[in-house]
C-alpha cells in the first residue's frame, strides 16, 4: 500500500493545487480530462469569512461541486441545504447554481471533511486523516464559530480530530448535540445526500429542525 506523505500544515487551511493524495490526485487528472470544462481540483469553503455557524461536509461531488469549484453547488444534495439555509435566514437565495451566481451566506460557513472528489463518492479512511490538517486549520482560524454542524458521521469524526477531541467521547447520532466547551457545540445530521433523503432517513422537516436548531445554540434569531 502506498504510503501517503506527512499532513499538510495546520497552518495552511486550502491549496487549489494540492495533489498529496496519490488516489486522489490521479483521479481528478482524469475527471479532467473527460470534463474539460470541470472546476476538477480541490474545493475550498465556502460563505462568510466570521461565521457562527460552519457546517462541515463530506467531499466534492463529482457534477456537483467538483463541477462548480463551490460545495454543494450543482448537486442534489445542495438543493435541500441551501433551501433550508434560505429558509433559515442563513443564504441570500433558495438554490445555487454556480460559483457566479451571486449566493451569499450569512453567519455560515461551509466546509468538507475532504476537499476533493472521491471515486463513488467515498474517501479512504487514510485520505479523511490526511486532508484534516487543512480543515484543523481552517477551524483554527475561525474563532467566530459557536456550532460545528456535521453532515455525516464521516464529517463529524473529521470535525473532532480537527478540534483534536476524542471520538469516543462525542459519539454519532442525527440531532445529537455535543458541548464542547462553554461556547461551542457539535451538531450531528444525516447527510443531506440524495440516497439519505429519497429513503427518508433525513426529510425536509429533519433537517429544518436540526439547522433550527444550529441557530439557537449559536445564538442567532430565526427568521
Amino acid at each position: 500500500m502506498t504510503e501517503l506523505p506527512a499532513a499538510p500544515p495546520r497552518t495552511r487551511a486550502y491549496d487549489p493545487d494540492c495533489v498529496r493524495c496519490p488516489r486522489l490526485a490521479e483521479f481528478l487528472a482524469r475527471v479532467r480530462e473527460r470534463y474539460p470544462g470541470y472546476w476538477a481540483r480541490p474545493v475550498g469553503s465556502f460563505g462568510a469569512s466570521r461565521p457562527r455557524i460552519l457546517i462541515v461536509g463530506l467531499a466534492p461531488g463529482l457534477h456537483g461541486a467538483n463541477r462548480s469549484g463551490r460545495p454543494f453547488t450543482g448537486d442534489h444534495a445542495g438543493l435541500l441545504l441551501y433551501r433550508t439555509l434560505y429558509e433559515a435566514g442563513l443564504a441570500s437565495r433558495a438554490q445555487s447554481q454556480s460559483a457566479q451566481d451571486g449566493l451569499r451566506l450569512i453567519n455560515v460557513r461551509i466546509a468538507n471533511a475532504v476537499k476533493c472528489v472521491p471515486p463513488e463518492n467515498k474517501p479512504l479512511p487514510a485520505e479523511v486523516r490526511h486532508c484534516n490538517g487543512y480543515l484543523a486549520a481552517e477551524l483554527e482560524q475561525l474563532r467566530s464559530v459557536r456550532v460545528y454542524l456535521a453532515l455525516g458521521r464521516v464529517a463529524h469524526e473529521a470535525a473532532l480530530m480537527a478540534l483534536s477531541l476524542p471520538r469516543a467521547a462525542y459519539p454519532f447520532g442525527h440531532g445529537r448535540e455535543h458541548a464542547l466547551d462553554a461556547t461551542r457545540w457539535l451538531i450531528d445530521s444525516y447527510h443531506c445526500s440524495r440516497y439519505n433523503t429519497a429513503t427518508r432517513r433525513l426529510t425536509a422537516e429533519m433537517f429544518r429542525a436540526v439547522v433550527a436548531r444550529a441557530c439557537e445554540r449559536a445564538a442567532l434569531a430565526a427568521q
